[in-house]
């Protein structure tokens, strides 16, 4: 029977063979990337496994949602001439270009919900209306209610 720790090892080193057949690449393919003598040609065979393995440089196809995001940033004027693949980089800055953007758009709308809070209190205060004064009515018109259903209930 098998213990937890000799499970855990056996599944630790199937981990790292794992890790170290991804990372490294097959043996005849180490062998192409390795420098050749400046006299000696290479064979065609070296060549075919070598393009076996090409390197591209990272980019990202952006989806709908990015590209209105790269319009919106002001990184592009059309959708159109937005380039089928896009750097990282640009999406994050652009990301970024429109976090500040709507932050600066929730401040403005904040401040404007703050006046309009004000306008609208200095004009119940001019009306005479409070909400404490609301309250009050509101408690006495219950108390009435209350009283009278006591009343109908007694007679």
């Amino acid at each position: 029977m098998w213990s937890l720790s000799a499970a855990r090892g056996a599944l630790g080193r199937a981990a790292r063979l794992f890790r170290v057949s991804a990372v490294t690449p097959p043996r005849h393919a180490r062998a192409g990337l390795c420098a050749k003598p400046a006299g000696d040609k290479a064979a065609p065979e070296a060549e075919t496994k070598e393009s076996v393995y090409s390197f591209k440089v990272p980019g990202h196809k952006p989806t709908n949602m990015e590209k209105r995001l790269l319009l919106w940033a002001g990184r592009f004027k059309k959708e159109e001439d937005i380039p089928e693949i896009v750097s990282f980089e640009m999406i994050d800055a652009a990301k970024n270009k429109v976090r500040v953007k709507v932050s600066y758009i929730m401040i403005v709308l904040t401040i404007m919900g703050c006046i309009t809070m004000v306008v609208s209190g200095k004009r119940a205060v001019g009306r005479h209306e409070s909400l404490s004064g609301m309250n009050l009515e509101k408690k006495a018109r219950l108390r009435e209610e209350s009283h009278a259903a006591e009343l109908r209930k007694s007679e």
